[in-house]
Formats: structure tokens, sequence, C-alpha cells
């Protein structure tokens, strides 16, 4: 017992470490759009105050709703890893608001590791629960987005939590008709599910793993057990209340739209869909392909009496959740980070097989292909993920540093960016990252000024049309209020 929690210290200390490399980089790494669009919203509250049920952010775009959106709403997941990342900066005013919602999703994956552990080591054996926590500590590309400005690991920490601890509760609470069966397990339980359904509504799809557990222990008699509807209630009253408020017409216009994720381009069951996700993915991007053999071991191994076919509902979650979410699993590669925990247990239930299988298997060798194996997946884990630490444009910087020194605070902005709202984040100022309405248009909305980064000749035309604040091959800017002749003329003609 002792061994095994200085290995998992041991484990969490490495986890730590190794996602503080590039711990205070600019968020302008992969997927920054939206780690920007979720510290944009931390940021709206330390400006402007914790006004929780109604989240902003400065894209003032019709690219989240396809309606107009002035106020910049910005209704998502409840803001709870926006208040903590928030409200850290301001009380703790050590590292900057983008280190700090690193720091929160950093802390979130070591959650995540202990109640791996924890969990799989209740159904099967300490040294599996330590592979398991290893696996999920140390593959490159959950180092990436253990790290990453966005609510997914802390949804994950929660749902594992709430997993164990709902596990704990109806394995032990007694459920005749004169006890409650009501304790410290199940209320710790429901807050977990309930915060890891706030955080990402993605959570109800590994809702099945408890289903099991449940129907295990009661079979069809469980719709009869008042607790376990009770459960479900408290568990799910917060999202269901949440979007209600948020489905307010007031509100609608920062809503996202959401009907494309799931087969928005008609990818689901071609055979690009199983090429992105089991091929580029899971064997190549996560499994770094090394890896894959010791999870199909893990699948194919004989189940015990002790985990029956709970970890399997965990692979049914995982396969339900990327055939519903089709399209979105497929143009987002962080929403695999929902079936790491699916991936780390049967990684470690394959390396255990062998290392259990003692007369089939020679020891010495089996030891070394785990060895091999390992170093390979992590090489070449680390050889598909590293790019993704690299800064996409560096002029955006330059860009954005001349912005906030040129132009006034509360001045709104277009700064096309393909819709990538990491320039307009930068600026420190609100408006468009994308050309979505004529010039006219975005001057009736309250735009002053327009900023080009790496500005193409057709770009720099501009300079025929308004007064130039500041030109360099790095960035353009523009004052939208102060037309040129040819300005003038072309205003006059539209």
């Amino acid at each position: 017992m002792k061994k095994g929690l200085l290995l998992l210290f041991i484990i969490l200390i490495g986890a730590f470490v190794v996602r503080l490399y590039k711990f205070n980089a600019p968020v302008a790494d992969w997927h920054s759009w939206r780690q920007v669009d979720t510290s944009a919203v931390s940021r709206t509250f330390v400006q402007e105050g914790f006004d929780v049920l109604r989240p902003k952010f400065p894209d003032l775009s019709k690219g989240v709703s396809l309606i107009d959106n002035p106020q910049g709403y910005r209704f998502v997941e409840f803001p709870i890893y926006n208040v903590a990342q928030a409200g850290l900066f301001k009380l703790f005013n050590t590292l900057t608001l983008e280190e700090w919602g690193r720091f929160i999703t950093i802390f979130s994956s070591l959650v995540s590791i202990v109640f791996l552990y924890l969990l799989v080591k209740k159904y099967t054996n300490s040294r599996t629960g330590l592979l398991a926590a290893f696996f999920f500590a140390f593959v490159p590309y959950n180092i990436y987005y253990g790290r990453t400005i966005l609510p997914d690991q802390s949804m994950v920490a929660a749902l594992l939590g709430g997993t164990y601890f709902f596990s704990n509760w109806i394995e032990r609470s007694k459920f005749s008709p004169d006890s409650i069966g009501i304790n410290f397990q199940f209320s710790i339980a429901v807050f977990f599910i309930a915060v890891a359904l706030l955080l990402k509504p993605y959570a109800l799809f590994f809702s099945l793993p408890l289903v099991y557990l449940a129907w295990h222990r009661f079979g069809f008699g469980l719709f009869k057990k008042w607790q376990l509807w009770f459960f479900l209630i408290l568990a799910t009253l917060p999202l269901l209340a949440w979007h209600t408020w948020m489905s307010q017409k007031e509100f609608i216009q920062g809503v996202p739209r959401n009907n494309w994720l799931f087969n928005g381009n008609g990818i689901r069951f071609k055979g690009s869909f199983f090429h992105w996700l089991f091929a580029d993915r899971i064997a190549k991007l996560i499994l770094g392909y090394w890896g894959l053999p010791f999870v199909v071991l893990g699948i194919l191994r004989k189940i015990n009496k002790k985990e029956n076919w709970f970890f399997f509902y965990f692979i049914v979650s995982s396969l339900t959740f990327m055939t519903v979410l089709a399209t979105g699993n497929i143009q987002h590669d962080y929403y695999q980070v929902l079936v790491m925990p699916t991936l780390a247990i049967f990684f470690a239930k394959g390396i255990d097989l062998i290392l259990e299988t003692k007369d089939i298997f020679n020891r010495k060798i089996s030891f070394l292909i785990i060895a091999v194996g390992i170093i390979f997946m992590l090489s070449f884990g680390w050889f598909a993920v590293r790019d993704y630490y690299s800064l996409q444009r560096a002029n955006l910087f330059v860009a954005a540093k001349a912005v906030d020194a040129l132009i006034p605070k509360d001045a709104k902005i277009v700064a096309p960016y393909g819709g990538d709202t990491t320039f307009l984040y930068y600026t420190n100022r609100k408006g468009w990252p994308v050309y979505d309405r004529s010039l006219r248009e975005f001057k009736k909305a309250g735009a002053s000024y327009i900023v080009f980064v790496d500005p193409t000749p057709q770009e720099l035309n501009f300079e025929n049309l308004f007064e130039p604040v500041k030109i360099t091959p790095e960035y353009a800017i523009f004052d939208l209020t102060r037309p040129t002749l040819q300005g003038l003329k072309e205003q006059k003609k539209d």
C-alpha cells in the first residue's frame, strides 16, 4: 500500500513537471482560438465584474450564432472554470491570467490521475492502477491538453471523481425501505457529476458506467430505487437550469451553433471517419502506434468477477460519444481528451496481463517488449504533438502591442484573422475577428479601426480609403472614422 502511494506520488510530480513545458508562452499555439475564447470570458470577469449568469467575451461577430452579438455574450459551458481562473488571478496576482488558466488545467490533470488510479485499483489491483495513472500522466497528447486553457480536463477530473464516489455509494449504502442510503459518498458524487455536466454536457455520454453499476446491483429493480432517481435529479438539475437560462431570447445571439457537431459534414461511418479517429488520432497521435497492442490486449483480456463489465462501459461511452458527435470529434482533436481514461484503463490492463501471465510469456523478453513499446509510444507521440506548442504567427504579438499603444482603450476594432479570435484577444479590444458585414455596417456597429497582421497588397489598398494610423511590414492600422477623398466617394456609391 505504501509503495503504491509512493509510486503514485512520483507519477504526480512527474506529471506536474512535464506540464510546465512552455508554461509562460503566449496562448498562440494549437487550438489557441478556443483557448483565448475561454480566457477572454475570465478576463471580462476581471475587468467588468463576476456576472456569472451573463458571461461575455470581446468577439462581437456573427460567427458564434450567425446572429449579431453586440453585447459579446458567450454562453457555452457554465463558467466554473472562468470563475476559478479570474478569481485566482485577482486573489494571487503572482501569475498572469493565462498562466492561472494553465495551472487550473494542470491541477485538474493531477486530480484525474488520482481518481483514475483509485478507480482502476479498486476493480483490479494497485499495479494496474499505477500503469493507468502513468499512461494518463505521460502520453504527450495528454501532456499538451493537460495544460491548455480549456475546461475539458476539469470535466474529466470531475467525471472520474463522481464515478469513483458513486461506485462507493452504490456498493456500501443500504437501500432498504427504512434506510435513506444518502451519505457523504452520495453527496460528493452528486457534486462531481453535476460539475462535470456543467463544464461539458458531453459528460452525459460517460454516465453509462454509473448506470451499469446500478444495474449490476439491482437489475431492473434500479427503477424502483428512489435514491437513484434523487441522484439523477440532483446531478442534472444545475445543467437543466443553466440551459433554460441561456435559452432566453435575450442571450440567443451568444449561444454557439452546435448542430454541425453531430454530422454536419456527413462524415459519420465513412472511411475518413474511421481513418481520422482510429488511425490518425487514437493509434498515431495518442498511442504513438506502439501503445495500440497493449490496449488491444487489455480489451481481449478475460474479465474478473470484481470488475465484471464495468470498464467495458467506458468503451461503449467513448464509442457512443465519438459516433454521435462525429463531425465535432473529427474537427477538433481536443474532443478525444474525454476518451483518455478509457485508453489508460485498457492500456494498463494489457500490460498487466503480460506481467501476470508467467507461464506463457518469457519474463525477460516481456519486460523488454513493454519497455521498448512504452519508449516508442512516448517518442512517436511526442513527434506528432511537438508542433502543437509552436506559435502560429509571431507578428501577431507585434501587431497586438501596436494596437494597444496606438488605439484608444474603448475603441472597437476589426481584426480579421480568419475568424480566429487570438489576434483580437491580444489587442485587448472588443471587435470582430472576421469580415461578417460590409465596412458601412462595421462602422454602424461601432467599429473605428481595422488592423491587419502581415498585410497583403490587397489589404494595404485600404490606404486609399482610410487614413493610416501606422503601416509596417508586420501590421497595418487604418482609422475607419477618417476616410480619404476616394473613401468618401466609395461610401457614396454604397
